[in-house]
């Protein structure tokens, strides 16, 4: 398949008068465009070609939650965020018992191989504070014990990534466990000091959970003003940032902040989407047994005195860092494919360039998802 006719997005610039070939789910040449038969060439009409988009932080969308540990919960998942250009994603457990997150885990594995943009699973709690719980219930939550850390570490192939509070008794020497087993840390839903986000970087930790949400800020320790989990992500540039980019989970002025301190190499956008996204206004989900609904296109738990994640796909927060942050298209892109992809170590993803996936997605110049497709394979077409 030769894909012609379009603008294409890499990081350091958008490029017309060339094509893309795929063969076998990679590309295999761009190159200047050249005449070809007609029956191998899509013509793109001019709009943009970019990357597929990877989510690392999904709950869910069109009812279903990741923790129905079921191939329907998870196909339909996938199906409907393939529609705003997701091609790998990362199923994201709640902080629930060890059986369920296990549950999960196993489903996970019998069914990598046949769901396509399943890449893995981003386990968040049970490891997190109950001050800094958000809408994670608190009954489930507990500290890294030895046992507990190894039932997951026996899935490490399938864990990406997992959330964990460093301040936590036993998180230092679980942030090290795991990332000694190649999986990435995130440092979230946490009180922590900064000496305690400095201990947990020191030991692995290369990334924080929806920065700015559920996590610890400057306050005061006596008579003095020390600074918790946000300042010392945004002053460290090896921690990599999650930011849920909707509209409502962080204002403008903060997202306009982040992307100064970080710059567009240290942002990883991420949809934190539960089962209420593609649901209508007013509609009733649950997350993991708390009581949640929709309502003016967010997620809230029914009692409305927490956000319960997102009601968005990977293509609404791209346009929201263009249209309302004012980041160039080719950085909001690279926040959502090539920094996610380097996050977890999805090597062949999250580029354009001779020998990775061909995960691509076409946006229409008013950024609207057109086509995505997985492996060459189309998977969504408006």
């Amino acid at each position: 398949m030769i894909l012609t006719n379009a603008h294409l997005i890499f990081p350091d610039g958008i490029r017309d008068g060339l094509e893309l070939v795929v063969e076998k789910g990679k590309i295999t040449a761009i190159r200047e465009r050249i005449q070809a038969h007609a029956s191998e060439v899509l013509d793109l009409y001019g709009n943009y070609l970019a990357p597929g988009f990877i989510d690392l932080h999904v709950h869910g969308a069109r009812g279903r939650d990741t923790m129905e540990a079921s191939a329907e919960a998870f196909r339909a998942i996938c199906d409907y965020h393939a529609g705003g250009g997701t091609t790998s994603l990362l199923l994201t457990t709640a902080t629930a018992p060890m059986n369920d997150i296990t549950d999960v885990l196993n489903t996970v594995r019998d069914y990598r191989g046949s769901i396509k943009q399943l890449v893995g699973v981003h386990v968040e709690g049970p490891f997190v504070s109950k001050a800094k719980c958000g809408a994670q219930r608190a009954e489930f939550i507990q500290n890294p014990s030895r046992a507990s850390v190894q039932r997951l570490l026996e899935h490490a192939n399938l864990i990406k990534r997992i959330t964990i509070a460093p301040e936590l008794l036993g998180s230092l020497e679980a942030i090290e466990n795991f990332h000694t087993h190649g999986i990435s840390i995130s440092g979230g839903h946490s009180d922590a000091w900064d000496e305690e986000a400095q201990e947990g970087f020191a030991r692995g930790m290369r990334s924080v959970t929806h920065t700015f949400n559920c996590m610890s800020s400057a306050r005061r320790r006596g008579i003095y003003r020390i600074g918790g989990l946000l300042e010392f992500a945004l002053s460290e540039p090896q921690i990599s940032c999650e930011l849920i980019a909707d509209g409502h989970h962080v204002s403008e002025t903060l997202m306009k902040m982040l992307y100064r301190a970080k710059g567009p190499s240290g942002i990883c956008l991420v949809t934190d989407a539960t089962a209420g996204a593609g649901l209508p206004n007013g509609s009733q989900f649950a997350l993991f047994g708390r009581d949640c609904l929709v309502e003016d296109g967010v997620c809230l738990l029914s009692d409305r005195t927490a956000l319960a994640g997102s009601a968005s796909r990977m293509i609404d927060l791209v346009r929201i860092m263009v249209i309302k942050v004012n980041v160039p298209l080719r950085e909001a892109v690279v926040m959502a494919t090539e920094n996610p992809a380097r996050a977890v170590g999805l090597e062949r993803k999250g580029r354009l360039e001779v020998g990775a996936d061909a995960d691509l997605v076409v946006l229409s110049p008013e950024l609207e998802v057109v086509r995505t497709f997985s492996g060459g394979e189309q998977i969504f077409s408006r």
